[in-house]
């Protein structure tokens, strides 16, 4: 692991009237690696990722990205810089095609006159990457040309994160990315984020799945109140013991729960 982080905040606070939704938050994400950010319902993570994103601006604190700071005033500027996001909700067009959900908002279009002066898309071009993208995340699909619609759960996720692979330079995001999919189809994300990481993009991982989290993450991050409290890997911490820190165990339980030595194996829940 890198000495200085890829992405990290530092005292980021977002206000929204009285409610103080973010409140002094701290992040690191390093190159290679998987970083689960986890908290109960109202800890921050969901704003915490949309400020790394730029989907919100915070009202205090600086986002820096490979040492420099980093003024995101969309998700546009964090796309351009190489920060791409896949939503809970996906945000793919049904209607259209695997290929033009790839490319949305970032269409090709022909050479020469065809493409300037009539407008026309390299349909060809992008069907051709789209499915040397989804060959290499061994993703699969009858056909390039199908309509996200008829896909499955899984399938459509597929997509998203997809899209959000191929045109990534420097890290991913998932929110939620197994949320509402069957067992066999969350086994296939959870194999996905793996190859998205095998590409050499970190990934920043939203998940309540605690079993996901430890089976995936290289470091946990955990919030509360609005802040980070503890980063734990699964190599020292189990995950009841993530829980009872996320949650807000009492001094002593949470002074045992942050002790660095590795869980036992005495045959307890890991």
């Amino acid at each position: 692991m890198s000495a200085q982080p890829l992405l990290e905040a530092r005292g980021l606070v977002k206000r929204y009237g009285q409610v103080v939704a973010l409140d002094g938050a701290d992040f690191e994400l390093y190159a290679g690696e998987i970083l689960a950010v986890i908290g109960d319902n109202g800890a921050g993570k969901s704003t915490l990722i949309k400020a790394l994103s730029g989907a919100i601006q915070p009202d205090e604190g600086e986002v820096r990205l490979d040492g420099e700071p980093a003024h995101f005033r969309s998700p546009g500027d964090a796309r351009k810089l190489g920060i791409e996001t896949v939503y809970q909700d996906l945000a793919v067009a049904p209607a259209l095609d695997i290929a033009t959900n790839i490319f949305l908002g970032r269409e090709r279009r022909r050479r020469g006159i065809l493409g300037h002066g009539l407008r026309l898309l390299d349909k060809g071009s992008m069907r051709r990457d789209a499915t040397r993208n989804f060959a290499e995340l061994k993703i699969g699909v009858q056909s390039i040309g199908q309509a996200v619609e008829n896909l499955s759960g899984g399938q459509r996720q597929g997509v998203a994160v997809a899209r959000a692979a191929m045109w990534a330079q420097r890290l991913v995001i998932m929110d939620e990315p197994t949320a509402a999919l069957g067992v066999k189809e969350t086994r296939q994300v959870l194999d996905l984020i793996l190859r998205v990481r095998e590409r050499g993009l970190p990934v920043i991982l939203i998940s309540h799945d605690m079993p996901h989290v430890f089976e995936l993450a290289d470091r946990v991050h955990i919030m509360r109140l609005g802040r980070r409290v503890a980063v734990v890997t699964p190599q020292t911490h189990t995950m009841a013991e993530a829980v009872a820190i996320m949650t807000g165990a009492t001094a002593a339980e949470l002074d045992q729960a942050m002790s660095t030595d590795p869980p036992t194996t005495d045959g307890r829940d890991q």
